[in-house]
């Protein structure tokens, strides 16, 4: 059994990673970092709450933290735990640039630890999917791949963080996933070409981003913002075949905000309503038909987690695909600055 410690219980603590490790065999939630309240003990009777990291990081018996803190402190959050011998999960972004994410890999390497990001959406149901209608070719040759993450949201946000630009606005914040989805699609793109602006009124950070990513012989377009009321496609694909479409968002979050553990037989299964369509040319006419998708589950990346730290497998998420998506994303900041393509020079990556 691994213990684990929690570091924060915002949204992402009491939403996301709180419920996963509760339910996966192998992982038992046994302590969460809060600074003044007991949310997370009344949610989970029996669980130690500290009121500082150090607390945690002196329990012996807690061998992995997970970091759900506010995007800038993941670093130093991250790097304590790995300086006091603890493999460390953390949320996204691991840092809020490419040299201190770099820093944490060969950190880890050093101690000879596990840094693993989350990036859960890669088993979102949609990107499953997308995944399986890619390998079977049912659109023929790829030639633009489009994921948005459109929201409306024209006021401040609720959790007032968020607001600072030092948190990295929502190139960060969704832009993380996104980029990871694309990089584990399809690899390293040979350019860059972005938009990253506010739109909303006010002073803050970045709420709007469109990203280009230039690919032999296809295009990806990545883009989010907080002023749609009615949101674009999730993922639209066209190829040389047909095209693919996704509305609407994956399940999962909305069903772990209401729960503390997984004790569903079909969890992250979508109803029929929430299907993509495939259009796909027949004989010189179009032929629409719902593709029946992969189902969701946030828990295979935690059960990879416990095998790579039982030393069983390979981490589920690599720690170098964090510092390709901070590159990626500060070529983004470049290319909206320097109003050009930026060319990505991927040079000598950190060694993990």
């Amino acid at each position: 059994m691994i213990r684990v410690g929690l570091v924060g219980f915002g949204m992402a603590g009491r939403v996301f990673h709180a419920p996963l490790i509760s339910s996966v065999e192998g992982l038992e939630l046994v302590a969460v970092v809060e600074r003044s309240s007991n949310k997370a003990a009344e949610r989970y009777p029996g669980i130690t709450t500290y009121r500082s990291l150090d607390e945690l990081l002196a329990d012996a018996s807690i061998g992995l933290v997970v970091v759900a803190t506010p995007n800038s402190t993941h670093y130093q959050v991250a790097r304590h735990a790995l300086e006091a011998g603890k493999s460390v999960v953390v949320d996204k972004p691991v840092a809020t640039g490419s040299q201190e994410t770099a820093r944490l890999i060969e950190l880890a390497r050093e101690r000879s630890l596990h840094m693993i990001p989350f990036y859960n959406r890669r088993w979102d149901s949609d990107f499953r999917t997308i995944q399986k209608v890619l390998h079977e070719r049912l659109i023929g040759r790829l030639v633009h791949f489009e994921s948005t993450f459109d929201r409306w949201r024209p006021g401040r946000s609720a959790r007032a963080w968020k607001d600072d630009p030092d948190q990295g606005g929502i190139l960060l914040d969704l832009g993380t996933h996104i980029a990871d989805q694309a990089l584990a699609l399809f690899g390293k793109p040979e350019a860059v070409g972005a938009e990253v602006t506010r739109e909303r009124d006010g002073d803050g950070p970045n709420d709007s981003f469109t990203i280009r990513l230039h690919y032999p012989g296809f295009l990806v377009t990545l883009g989010a913002n907080s002023l749609s009321a009615l949101a674009r496609p999730r993922f639209h694909l066209r190829g040389t075949k047909g095209n693919y479409w996704k509305w609407g968002l994956d399940l999962q979050e909305e069903a772990l905000n209401k729960i503390t553990r997984i004790v569903a037989s079909d969890w992250g299964e979508e109803p029929p309503a929430h299907w993509g369509a495939l259009n796909v040319d027949a004989d010189g006419s179009m032929v629409a038909r719902p593709v029946r998708p992969v189902p969701g589950d946030y828990r295979i990346y935690y059960a990879g987690v416990r095998d790579a730290l039982l030393g069983k497998a390979a981490p589920p998420v690599q720690p170098m695909a964090a510092w390709r998506v901070a590159r990626l994303l500060e070529w983004a900041v470049a290319s909206a600055e320097q109003h050009r393509n930026i060319t990505c020079d991927w040079g000598e990556e950190p060694a993990g």
